[in-house]
């Protein structure tokens, strides 16, 4: 039940038999809520067309429809028409979207399969804070698309081929932690990595990329590694074999503590046995051309202007000109980030033919995915049909407008994040007299970053104030977490049989309007590739709820036909929350 379609159907029919052309009718959510409920400026648009007067065209147009009792139309200077809804009516659609499995929200038309990569973390490397809003996005993202009916796929895309790779191989050999590999035994698949831990690797790469910086021999060494690891060259591929094996273990499991899921744990290196077909697409269309001995295929526009991004909305938008060349292949032979990228594009389309490809990186990528994009729709690899998103987001910044960084100045770590999240819900619950529930602590703390994070437009720089973000008031997770809360204890109380929802009261009013504005929030967010619009929509509801439960006894309500009805919005308000905050990749909670 779609009440603003309702509504627009209705104004669409009376325009027309006005003689007006009613395509462009637009119904929005009222800005004066104490008006109205919903609004339309169609007679302000319409009536110089029609030489009449706004209100004049307005007042002619609600004449001309026929007297609901669901719907009550008026118009108001200058020319808008007002719609408010009737109880009944929301009533009625309380009750239906309450029996309906998707609680109302609208289902796209035509289901297309989604492809998203989002992750991105490089194997031998700690995930640090740089690694969080990717799975945080990503991952609300791909719920988004499956709450409204496409089929999805998600792959963490791993950087497990490229050059950091080579440089930690190449300094734990020369730290003396495999020399067994380079010894006289050649059966390496049953060499142990002799003491080599996750620990070490955190020592031994952040070590080699300092070294590659000053020392022009140890990075041309890098360069070889890296090659040969990706011709398949023993020991080196064996080594980055157990390396990759060591990594995707601490990975998946710090992914998991962000509730993000992956049906793939590719990386780039999946895509390696597609690069060579890729890149001869490239030479048979001619699309490729030789430069300084790398291979290189032009991607700029006839007369095109590529904006830079701006740092501020009033800064005036930049230019740069044009694109540079798109490197395919380097002047000794290797692969770069661009061809496995065109590669993995080739190969997600020979196995999954997806509609659509979403890439959630951070906005320093946006180039380089217009460049692989451009690539792929050169030369055939993603057909016309064929949607490639890139969805670039900001940077998580400290109090104090800076990305953020740790009191020395050095990189957060992922876990060291969580695990003051954590500890930080922990304090907050032991003052409801919640102690040692360790996951509880771990899903509000959690919650509340991933709230606060989502709260944002995607692409915009945002402040992680931990304080404010773990608010059991206010616009944040917890909030959220905790009206769920209260209606579990309320419902485990009541002893709950079911009921039908009856809007009678003000507060119903706006917890029913809450829903609507919360259904219609999932397409906006659906078209923004930013989950702002879902996030402010579920924190209205739960504040809608609250002020239901501050002005309304609902266990003690004498009249057994309004506790009932009042129960049944409880149940409604919960089960909208719940699917909400699945959408944003949040928990739930049973107690705060």
């Amino acid at each position: 039940m779609n009440i603003k379609d309702e509504i627009t159907k209705v104004l669409q029919d009376a325009a027309v038999a006005l003689g007006c052309e009613a395509e462009g009718l637009n119904v929005t959510f009222s800005n004066r809520p104490e008006l109205c409920d919903y609004q339309c400026n169609f007679a302000m648009i319409a009536a110089k067309k029609m030489g009449e007067k706004p209100f004049d065209l307005a007042e002619k147009i609600v004449k001309n429809i026929k007297k609901s009792a669901d719907f009550a139309f008026s118009a108001v200077m200058p020319g808008f028409i007002n719609v408010s809804v009737s109880d009944c009516a929301l009533s009625n659609f309380c009750n239906t979207i309450a029996a309906d499995k998707h609680l109302g929200v609208e289902q796209v038309a035509s289901p297309r399969l989604v492809f998203f990569d989002y992750g991105g973390a490089n194997v031998a490397k700690e995930l640090h804070v740089g690694h969080l809003r990717s799975p945080i996005v990503g991952e609300a993202l791909k719920r988004l698309h499956s709450a409204l009916g496409n089929k999805t796929l998600s792959d963490v895309h791993l950087g497990d081929y490229g050059l950091q790779m080579g440089l930690t191989i190449l300094q734990l050999k020369e730290d003396g932690h495999l020399d067994a590999f380079f010894g006289q035994n050649t059966d390496y698949e049953n060499i142990q990595l002799e003491n080599v831990t996750l620990d070490l690797l955190n020592e031994e790469y952040p070590k080699a990329s300092k070294r590659k910086d000053v020392d022009a021999d140890f990075k041309k060494q890098a360069d070889e590694f890296t090659l040969l690891i990706q011709k398949g060259q023993e020991p080196y591929r064996t080594i980055y074999k157990k390396i990759r094996e060591l990594s995707v273990v601490e990975i998946e499991k710090n992914y998991k503590l962000l509730n993000s899921d992956f049906d793939f744990y590719y990386g780039e290196s999946d895509a390696y046995p597609m690069i060579d077909t890729a890149i001869q697409l490239f030479v048979d269309n001619g699309l490729a051309r030789e430069s300084e001995g790398a291979l290189v295929v032009d991607v700029a526009r006839e007369g095109e202007h590529i904006p830079i991004p701006k740092k501020s909305e009033d800064e005036p938008q930049r230019y740069k000109n044009p694109m540079p060349p798109a490197i395919i292949k380097k002047y000794n032979g290797g692969d770069l980030y661009a061809t496995t990228d065109i590669a993995t594009i080739l190969m997600r389309n020979k196995e999954f033919a997806p509609d659509e490809i979403v890439y959630v990186t951070d906005n320093r990528q946006s180039g380089h995915f217009e460049q692989v994009f451009r690539c792929c729709k050169l030369a055939g690899i993603s057909p016309e049909t064929q949607k490639l998103t890139h969805v670039a987001f900001g940077t998580m910044n400290g109090k104090d407008g800076k990305p953020f960084k740790t009191r020395a100045g050095g990189t957060v770590k992922y876990k060291d994040i969580v695990n003051l999240l954590t500890e930080k819900a922990e304090e907050k619950l032991k003052s409801n007299g919640i102690v040692g529930d360790d996951e509880l602590a771990r899903k509000i703390g959690v919650g509340a970053m991933k709230f606060g994070d989502l709260s944002n437009t995607v692409a915009k720089d945002y402040v992680f104030d931990i304080d404010k973000f773990l608010a059991f008031d206010g616009k944040t997770g917890p909030y959220i977490q905790y009206t769920i809360a209260r209606i579990n204890s309320i419902l485990s109380k009541a002893n709950f049989e079911g009921g039908q929802v009856c809007v009678q009261t003000a507060e119903e009013r706006n917890i029913a309007l809450a829903i609507l504005k919360l259904n219609s929030a999932y397409q906006v967010a659906y078209d923004a590739y930013s989950l702002n619009a879902l996030c402010l929509a579920t924190f209205d509801l739960a504040s809608a709820f609250s002020t239901l439960y501050n002005n309304h006894k609902i266990l003690t309500e004498a009249n057994q036909n309004k506790k009932a009805g009042l129960l049944a919005m409880c149940v409604l308000v919960k089960n909208c929350l719940e699917k909400s905050l699945w959408t944003l990749g949040i928990d739930s909670v049973e107690k705060m």
